[in-house]
């Protein structure tokens, strides 16, 4: 899985244990040690008319992320 990091924006990202659609790829987060991505980030949903909640983004383990497509990233999470 030879990608760069700005490939996997607006690849949408679903988890094959359910079949769910958890959103498209906002951001990843690498090692700039190594330059290696760690993970990448999916949006999460808000909470209706509440003041102070945020999102809960979904942060995604490498080694959860099973394939990646030409427009799609399975993981197993």
């Amino acid at each position: 899985m030879g990608q760069k990091g700005m490939d996997f924006r607006h690849k949408e990202v679903i988890n094959i244990r359910d079949g769910k659609k958890l959103g498209y790829v906002q951001d990843v987060c690498a090692d700039l040690q190594t330059g290696n991505i760690t993970s990448i980030i999916v949006p999460g949903t808000s909470k209706p008319f509440s003041m102070f909640a945020g999102t809960n983004d979904i942060v995604i383990e490498w080694s959860k992320i099973k394939c990646i497509g030409e427009n799609v990233i399975l993981v197993e999470i």
